[in-house]
């Protein structure tokens, strides 16, 4: 069997992914670390399990969140596959080193009076730290596996699977705390922190159409296929008034892909008809991968 070969892109792009996992791990630290648990405020996950353990025997929650992590992570090493799991260990063990850093060395406690401020901001970047990491085929381990495991077989939205997962932790912690209050603001940051996770991970998937009527449709579609690297569906169209035979280019792009495509067109053809759309799906090669379970007798 052949080993995929290496290429520039390819290359760029895993540079690309640890990268921005390390700053979506710093930003998950910094709303654990710094604003929710020194406010004795739950969040979920195994970061909520390491919270309610060190409230309860003042086990350092890096020492609980690394061990735990390192079971869930044999038991997902088979259903997520070892690329997923090399990226999810990576992020576990930058969150470990930072959240042990900042427990040793920080000791405010910022808007101690305000733990509804708190929780918010806190819930907002550990929100968007999972939600980078889960967008570079990584995450901070916890219920985030088991969301990644059922997002593979299930069209289910992540920071949904995630809130469902938490809720029993965040109630937990009562036993704990003795503070409903502090509950209360758990499901606060629990709600934002799905959000977040919602936002962040569509806005990296989201995906655009485009219809381009031009005479140069064949420079344009070359251009398409070589530079963002996406096929051209060439549809024949006629023109409702003029009766003229015309040729309409289909494109489906990332979003961020969009500035390069308009650049192209303009390039080649600055008089070319251009219709844009958001779409809520693309699935096939190149983008998304079907989530429907098959049925029995389609797989017999």
């Amino acid at each position: 069997m052949e080993r995929p070969k290496l290429t520039k892109a390819g290359v760029l792009s895993e540079v690309r992914d640890y990268l921005v996992i390390a700053i979506g791990m710093l930003s998950y630290c910094i709303g654990w670390g710094i604003f929710l648990l020194p406010n004795s405020i739950t969040t979920g996950g195994v970061a909520g399990v390491s919270s309610i353990l060190y409230w309860a025997t003042g086990i350092p929650v890096q020492l609980s969140y690394f061990v735990i992590n390192g079971v869930l992570l044999l038991i997902a090493l088979r259903i997520l596959g070892f690329r997923f799991c090399v990226k999810t260990i990576y992020a576990v063990s930058i969150l470990t080193m930072s959240v042990a850093f900042v427990t040793e060395n920080y000791d405010g406690h910022l808007l101690n009076d305000q733990p509804f401020m708190a929780a918010i901001i806190g819930a907002v970047f550990c929100g968007c730290g999972v939600g980078l990491g889960l967008s570079s085929n990584g995450s901070t381990g916890g219920t985030d596996i088991i969301a990644a495991i059922i997002n593979k077989y299930r069209d289910i939205s992540l920071g949904r699977v995630i809130m469902l997962c938490d809720v029993v932790i965040i109630t937990s912690s009562y036993l704990v705390l003795k503070d409903w209050e502090k509950v209360i603001y758990g499901y606060v940051v629990l709600y934002v922190t799905a959000f977040c996770i919602d936002q962040v991970v569509n806005s990296q998937r989201s995906s655009v159409q485009f219809f381009i009527i031009s005479d140069k449709y064949q420079e344009i579609g070359a251009r398409i296929n070589r530079e963002p690297h996406r096929g051209c569906t060439v549809i024949d169209a006629q023109g409702f008034y003029s009766g003229k035979g015309v040729k309409m280019l289909f494109v489906l792009a990332n979003r961020r892909q969009s500035d390069l495509i308009f650049r192209i067109i303009n390039d080649i053809d600055p008089h070319a008809f251009v219709s844009q759309s958001a779409v809520i799906g693309v699935y096939g090669e190149g983008f998304d991968q079907f989530k429907v379970k098959r049925s029995k007798a389609a797989k017999s």
